[in-house]
């Protein structure tokens, strides 16, 4: 059985991730409250031969503090005991939720007659934070349409192939803000450059060209071998805490040189040293 908890910040994509899970045979329940979520899990356990084996709950800060912070004890409780249940938590920007919510004009749960749109983001961030420190993955969709929302959320969600940890790499430019979502961040713009070379600009990373270029570069390779031998030692250590995911992002100005390749490098050569699943992700391609 495979439980997921949907949660985050009003207008961050919580709905399109359900819709997602629900496409994919997921039981989603929406806006379930929280003293109602052992009852419901329990239930589901003990009719599992018969019942939804993949579930999806939606959690919203219409729960409140209190319950909250219940949910975290909730949650800590199924996984000490052994039942896979993940938090998964959706956030963005300040600035792209006011413009979902004026392009939508729709309500957010928090505004009232004294509550202007923007106080209300900022509370239910604050509200929200334990449970943001809390999650097992964190995918900010600040750069993220419907479209590529419902595609990443079948890559690294439904298509999870273990009930252990999944690494999940993914590269991005600078230029265009750095992802919210990452356990590690790794800046790669020390390295030689493609863009700057002509023949090269149009490119990317996947292609021959650019990484016959960077693959000449003695500092390329240090600066893979560094990361990789980084991850092998820390990435036990994270499994052994029952982490679900963990997300890696490599950053250089643009994102479609050098991050590109220095991640593909190190899907590549992590494939064959480590067990654990890899969801590759190039940003700034979506």
């Amino acid at each position: 059985m495979r439980i997921l908890i949907i949660t985050g910040l009003s207008g961050s994509g919580k709905s399109v991730a359900l819709n997602t899970l629900e496409d994919d045979d997921f039981y989603c329940v929406d806006n379930l409250p929280v003293a109602l979520l052992p009852t419901f899990i329990n239930q589901c356990l003990e009719e599992e031969k018969h019942y939804h084996k993949k579930i999806a709950v939606g959690i919203d800060s219409r729960a409140g503090n209190e319950s909250i912070d219940n949910l975290i004890n909730i949650v800590q409780k199924f996984k000490n005991n052994k039942i896979p249940v993940e938090v998964l938590f959706f956030s963005a920007e300040i600035n792209t939720l006011i413009k979902r919510f004026s392009e939508t004009r729709r309500k957010h749960p928090l505004t009232t007659n004294d509550i202007p749109l923007i106080k209300a983001i900022h509370l239910e961030k604050e509200l929200l934070s334990k449970i943001a420190d809390y999650a097992d993955l964190n995918i900010d969709t600040t750069k993220t349409n419907v479209r590529q929302l419902r595609t990443l959320v079948n890559q690294v969600v439904i298509e999870k192939s273990s009930t252990g940890l999944t690494i999940i790499l993914q590269s991005f430019g600078f230029k265009h803000g750095i992802p919210n979502d990452s356990d590690f961040m790794f800046d790669v713009r020390c390295l030689p450059n493609p863009y700057w070379q002509p023949n090269l600009r149009s490119l990317s990373g996947k292609d021959a060209a650019v990484m016959s270029y960077l693959n000449s570069y003695s500092e390329v390779d240090r600066m893979i071998k560094s990361i990789i031998e980084f991850m092998q030692e820390w990435i036990p250590l994270f499994e052994e805490e029952n982490r679900s995911y963990l997300t890696i992002s490599i950053g250089c100005t643009g994102g479609h040189h050098r991050s590109v390749y220095c991640i593909n490098q190190i899907a590549h050569e992590l494939e064959k040293k480590m067990q654990q699943p890899i969801t590759v992700r190039h940003r700034e391609f979506e």
